[in-house]
């Protein structure tokens, strides 16, 4: 590697240093905003991490740090190690999407974000859509107008965001496999639906308090090899997980007075997330491309902890003495036959975050049918209640009573992405 190379590596990887300065109080101050912060006081706070997002942002947009990124770009072969190879890549990617946005717009956009969230949040708590509608117009607005904004793109408006997180991945490609999906699974859940098989779950809905889901939910953490010393979880109104450092990685669940089960599979998904963000390598952080996983990959471990580890015989023989145990009066005539049974029946429900393993599916084609349609202007933000609940009825045979609620984790998704991109 000459002089110059070397000198320009490590001006860059400098500068990487003091945006991950920045992003690192971004997600703290994102974390804080989901579980403890007043709501009068989430706007305000959203206007300090736009603020310091865009000093981040700034940092990669001086012309010494564009210069010297896409120098590295240009004489990659001659760089010794893989891991700055690929930096060097992940950097002409990345300014390729922002080189024609300012710092100024940059803050805009986050201003828009975070005030989103703020706007996302009431609508849940009012069960009502148009509360956030004019919001997800504007989040839907900028992402079109930062894809125009790409240097190089791709012809679709929802590729380029569907390349952004799952690399290579089309809607063409989707479309393929959500049409297989939705062929087989349609039929496969009508015929688990009219089985005669009858599975106990009267217990499901027993009371159980805060305390005793926190209590199982950090039992399920330690279970699953979680480190305390390096993490830590807590409540919030939609789960996510975030690695704020390299020795902090944050986990939120939800607890529901009348379903102790939904906070057990939420905190072992959440887990999974945990464990691939605690043992990421450590040369992936020092080479700053520890991001350039796949949401994909994030969440094929969550998945499988959930479903795969979590709704197995074994693991329920595993856990079963402690639900016991934490859950005494759920639990105190419940076998552990039927406790298997029970978290692995299949039911319908308007819920993502409540779907069974198999019903999960569908909420995700539902999604990504109705993403698709507004990012690239085949229905309006107005229209989504009623799309929402014609899919849900043709696919999961459910319908909500009226328009005005939408679910509106259809959007959090989106959110939590951008989140995970300015923070």
């Amino acid at each position: 590697m000459t002089q110059e190379l070397l000198e320009k590596l490590n001006f860059v990887k400098e500068t990487l240093r003091n945006v991950e300065s920045y992003e690192h109080e971004c997600r703290v101050l994102n974390f804080d905003q989901e579980t403890i912060c007043p709501s009068g006081g989430m706007e305000g706070q959203g206007e300090v991490h736009a603020f310091l997002s865009t000093k981040a942002f700034e940092l990669v947009k001086q012309p010494l740090f564009t210069e010297s990124a896409e120098y590295l770009y240009q004489h990659k072969d001659e760089i010794d190690d893989v891991p700055n190879r690929i930096l060097a890549d992940d950097l002409h990617r990345d300014y390729l999407k922002i080189k024609n946005i300012t710092p100024a717009m940059d803050h805009e956009f986050s201003l828009i974000y975070n005030k989103s969230f703020v706007d996302w949040l009431n609508a849940k708590q009012k069960s009502d859509f148009s509360v956030f509608a004019p919001s997800l117009k504007k989040v839907r607005d900028v992402e079109v107008k930062k894809v125009t904004l790409r240097e190089d793109k791709l012809p679709d408006t929802y590729d380029n965001l569907l390349d952004d997180y799952e690399r290579g991945m089309t809607t063409h490609d989707l479309d393929v496999i959500f049409n297989r999906c939705r062929e087989r699974l349609v039929l496969l859940l009508k015929t688990i639906q009219a089985a005669e098989k009858n599975i106990r779950k009267d217990f499901l809905s027993r009371t159980v308090t805060d305390e005793q889901q926190q209590r199982m939910s950090r039992y399920l953490l330690e279970t699953m090899g979680f480190d305390f010393n390096r993490g830590a979880f807590t409540t919030t109104e939609h789960l996510f997980t975030d690695g704020l450092g390299r020795n902090d990685v944050r986990v939120t669940t939800h607890y529901y007075t009348n379903m102790f089960c939904s906070s057990m599979y939420s905190i072992i998904h959440e887990g999974g997330y945990a464990l691939f963000e605690m043992y990421q390598p450590g040369e992936d952080r020092e080479h700053y491309i520890n991001n350039d996983k796949t949401m994909g990959m994030h969440e094929s471990v969550s998945r499988f902890y959930e479903n795969r580890i979590g709704r197995s015989k074994g693991f329920i023989h595993l856990i079963y003495d402690a639900v016991k145990k934490i859950f005494p009066d759920v639990m105190y005539d419940v076998s552990e036959r039927e406790l298997y049974e029970s978290v692995n029946v299949v039911s319908p429900s308007l819920v993502r975050t409540q779907a069974d393993e198999f019903t999960y599916t569908f909420h995700i084609m539902i999604r990504y049918e109705l993403e698709k349609m507004i990012v690239n202007g085949k229905a309006e933000i107005e229209d989504l209640p009623q799309l929402w609940n014609d899919k849900y009825e043709e696919y999961l045979a459910c319908r909500l009573n009226g328009s005005k609620y939408l679910s509106v984790y259809l959007i959090k998704q989106i959110l939590r992405v951008v989140h995970m991109n300015h923070s």
